[in-house]
């Protein structure tokens, strides 16, 4: 596995990450930092192997002693996982649990005034 591959892997993965989660950054274990919780921990464990991997990639004797089938196999399911997110049923999802906290905090002040009504004589 050479130089050119792992970073050619790496810029994969940031891409993705910048396209399906947002998440900007200059390297790929700075990415996975910003991506936190939104990532499940297997996914995010294969990504430290990723980002290990770029780190090693720039010195020549580390590079060989990188695991090329770990490295490709961290890839190819950080890559899979990745394109498994559709970000507009995300979107969806955000803007449906905003509407449904929205709903509720109004039914709960609208409550809390017909309470205050009846309290006061009012109803």
């Amino acid at each position: 596995m050479e130089h050119k591959d792992i970073a050619a892997k790496s810029l994969a993965i940031r891409q993705q990450l910048e396209a399906k989660l947002g998440v900007k950054s200059r390297d790929l274990s700075q990415a996975l930092r910003r991506a936190g919780r939104r990532l499940p921990h297997g996914v995010r464990a294969q990504g430290a192997v990723l980002a290990e991997a770029e780190k090693r990639a720039g010195h020549p004797k580390l590079t060989r002693q990188l695991d090329s089938a770990a490295v490709r196999d961290a890839y190819d399911r950080m890559a899979a996982h990745l394109r498994a997110i559709d970000v507009a049923d995300a979107r969806k999802g955000r803007i449906l649990g905003m509407a449904g906290v929205i709903a509720f905090n109004l039914l709960l002040i609208i409550a809390a005034f017909v309470m205050w009504l009846w309290w006061r004589g009012y109803v």
